[in-house]
């Protein structure tokens, strides 16, 4: 029965992914944890998975030219290196910790998607070539960090990253978001297995369910007003994260 909902789970966390720019790991973790998956391992399975998923809905939105491979490129090239340093450190930092952390970011991501939609409007937007390099390379720095302690491949912290402190287009956002977290799922793959987090038994179920999911996802973003599904989602994390805080 466990991995029957975490397929269950997989369904919903790869068509959210899809449509929010977003590999999923973040709302994967407490919801695995939730179904009896030992925290640290309810933390690392997901990223495996993450990997052909945001692959599969990045393709979506590359063949409408949304990607801003400048700011990929930047964002790959420091966030790959602190990914691996982040999840280098979980060898010192216990599984419930990390679930704890993965639940407040889960309300304080929903809370500003909700807050900040509506002033972005007014805001005017950007492209990657207007953008300083130390701007994107700090950007990608943190990200990376918290995409390896977290074991997730960023893309709940880039999109809304990209769209508040960088000002990019919504959807060229969230089209980046998911080429970048493709790649920084990678290195936290790796040493996570190497660290023994990883039940492959779990990934293949998880995967199976996401990855095909993920591509729908992505093209019912593409037809449908970007800020509506923010707000939509936003309210969904703040819920989510209040929820398995109170549960756990």
């Amino acid at each position: 029965m466990t991995l029957f909902w975490a397929a269950v789970i997989g369904v919903g966390i790869g068509f959210l992914g899809g449509l929010l720019g977003k590999g999923g790991s973040a709302i994967a973790t407490p919801l695995l944890h939730a179904i009896g998956i030992p925290a640290i391992i309810a933390v690392a399975a997901p990223l495996p998975a993450t990997i052909p998923s945001t692959m599969v809905a990045s393709w979506a939105y590359w063949r409408e030219r949304l990607v801003d491979w400048r700011v990929v490129r930047w964002s790959i090239g420091f966030g790959v290196p602190a990914t691996a340093f982040g999840a280098l450190l979980t060898r010192w930092i216990s599984g419930g910790v990390l679930v704890a952390v993965t639940d407040v970011v889960l309300v304080g991501l929903g809370a500003r998607l909700l807050i900040g939609v509506g002033a972005r409007d007014s805001e005017p937007v950007t492209s990657g070539a207007d953008l300083s390099p130390w701007s994107l390379a700090a950007l990608a720095t943190v990200v990376g960090l918290a995409s390896g302690l977290l074991a997730n491949g960023g893309g709940f912290l880039l999109a809304p990253l990209f769209v508040t402190v960088l000002r990019l287009p919504i959807k060229s956002a969230l089209a980046s978001s998911l080429a970048v977290a493709s790649v920084l799922a990678v290195p936290g793959t790796i040493v996570h297995a190497a660290l023994g987090h990883i039940d492959w038994q779990l990934v293949a179920v998880f995967g199976s369910t996401s990855v095909p999911l993920s591509f729908l996802g992505a093209r019912v973003a593409l037809r449908t007003d970007p800020h509506r599904l923010e707000r939509l989602y936003g309210a969904a994390l703040v819920v989510l994260g209040v929820v398995f805080l109170i549960i756990r």
